[in-house]
């Protein structure tokens, strides 16, 4: 990669007399400061440098990081918290069979999934300043609005515009994350920061309806109606004031100084150096990452690992209340498997990060989850049954940070980065509407056909995973072996690598992009 660095920046070098020499360079400076360029790209930051890029990302992990953790844990919370209204007495009051709650639970994520590429593709357009603040803003004021549905066709169609405002959240945050603020080293653990709000949300949640459901008849209100009112106006007034917390980018970040800026960007070019804001939209770049090998397995990978994640996401207060606990343990019960979750996901992203490895640890935690459905399957005693859930939770939710890091990793440029993100991830939403439908009260409390799909998606997971380990190795060492044929298209007698113009139309499949195994 440090090849590519001094490529794409050095200085086309010109003799003395050359009619186009900028006037105000002297032709021995330009040289200068090219050979510093390839310096710099071969051996390295500067100790300078390594301590001011430090110091900016410590800075960006307490000023970015926070608010884009906010925003998919009101996300995560908002669509699952349905779960914790059902035990509080919802679809008794809503008079709701099992096969219309599931509609409901199901009809979020047909929008979901649409709004997710459009969204992406204008996130750097409109700006993720703008775009990000005002549809947490909106969804706030339809969750609120659904602790007043009286009705299923209500139920329904607040769902809907739920999942149509949220869509664009998760897939844009990895996205903006991915775009000038860490480098493809940093992300899985910056996106496990924020994904383990998932984890966090499931325990926080089951605290917070426990509470909030007390206040049952306040009002004139159901203790259900309450967890999504409170919960909404809480929404809507973070979605306010983020207007004022999210930087359109790292320019824009006020807190760092304009050396720190530098420093990132630098570190930035020699991470990834086809970053630059030259590519422009084209209906090509989705289709070429819709038929990139690396795109399709990880969107089978996240599509089952999905169904898992979703699954208990939904219904662990459900299932905890079928093995026998009462309403209020049972939310109770629910925050340990996501609390334990929360720390595993931050320890295996640290280590997916430490070691520059994606497909290892998630390999290692779909097996740690598989364990965890194994015991569901075959054990009886109603403890044994919810000790399962503390290996069934904690693996599927420490693996999907790190399977999401992989799929920004090994996209490029910025258009193809936007639709592999947000096609793998509609992925991972198609898995949510399969796995509503997989926990029917009367299969209840070891839901045997689900824990048997369960396990086979999960195995499969880890041989696709597997899969494309090999494959995108092949293609490293493939890349390097034909680099020469590869840039010939692109070459031109002052740029024989092909310049930026080979980077933005190849982008991953560029010789010197190394795909994260």
């Amino acid at each position: 990669m440090s090849t590519v660095s001094a490529a794409s920046n050095s200085h086309s070098l010109k003799a003395p007399g050359d009619s186009d020499v900028d006037a105000g360079k002297d032709w021995k400076a330009e040289a200068d400061e090219a050979v510093e360029d390839r310096r710099e790209a071969t051996v390295g930051p500067s100790s300078e440098d390594t301590a001011l890029e430090r110091r900016a990302r410590v800075k960006l992990d307490l000023t970015v990081l926070p608010v884009m953790t906010m925003f998919y844990l009101l996300s995560f919370l908002d669509r699952a918290n349905i779960g914790n209204a059902r035990i509080a007495g919802l679809q008794a009051a809503l008079q709701l069979t099992d096969h219309q709650y599931q509609i409901c639970v199901t009809i979020l994520y047909v929008p979901y999934i649409c709004a997710e590429l459009p969204a992406n593709l204008i996130l750097r357009k409109v700006g993720p300043n703008i775009l990000m603040p005002t549809i947490l803003t909106a969804w706030g004021v339809v969750v609120t609005f659904q602790g007043l549905v009286s009705s299923y066709e209500g139920l329904l169609a607040v769902r809907f515009l739920l999942g149509l405002l949220e869509g664009p959240m998760f897939s844009g945050i990895v996205l903006y994350l991915s775009e000038g603020f860490y480098t493809r080293r940093d992300l899985s653990l910056r996106i496990s920061y924020f994904f383990s709000a998932a984890s966090l949300s499931g325990a926080f949640s089951g605290l917070l309806a426990a509470a909030i459901s007390k206040m049952d008849g306040i009002g004139g209100k159901d203790g259900w109606a309450w967890i999504f009112i409170l919960e909404g106006l809480f929404t809507v007034v973070a979605g306010v004031a983020s207007f004022w917390m999210v930087p359109r980018t790292l320019q824009h970040a006020f807190w760092l100084t304009q050396e720190e800026k530098d420093a990132l960007t630098r570190r930035f070019e020699r991470d990834r150096p086809a970053i630059n804001t030259k590519d422009k939209f084209t209906p090509k770049e989705i289709l070429r990452s819709l038929l990139s090998p690396h795109v399709i397995l990880m969107f089978f990978v996240t599509f089952m690992g999905g169904t898992v994640l979703y699954g208990l996401a939904l219904f662990l207060p459900s299932i905890v209340r079928q093995l026998g606990f009462s309403p209020l343990n049972s939310q109770l019960l629910s925050v340990g498997p996501f609390a334990v979750g929360f720390v595993v996901s931050l320890v295996a992203a640290w280590w997916s990060d430490e070691h520059n490895t994606r497909g290892v640890p998630s390999i290692v935690l779909c097996l740690v989850s598989i364990i965890g459905w194994a015991m569901f399957l075959g054990l009886n005693s109603k403890y044994a049954l919810y000790g399962a859930l503390y290996f069934m939770v904690p693996g599927i939710y420490a693996a999907s940070p790190v399977s999401c890091a992989w799929i920004a990793n090994n996209s490029e440029p910025y258009y193809r980065r936007a639709s592999s993100i947000a096609i793998t991830f509609a992925g991972i939403n198609a898995g949510g509407i399969l796995s509503t439908w997989r926990f029917p009260t009367k299969e209840g409390p070891q839901f045997t056909k689900t824990a048997i799909m369960m396990l086979t998606f999960l195995c499969l997971a880890v041989f696709l995973t597997g899969l494309n380990m090999l494959y995108l190795h092949c293609q490293n060492k493939r890349k390097q072996r034909l680099r020469n044929r590869i840039l010939a298209p692109y070459a031109t007698e002052k740029e024989p690598d092909g310049g930026i113009g080979a980077w933005i139309d190849l982008g991953d499949k560029h010789p010197d992009f190394k795909y994260t195994l």
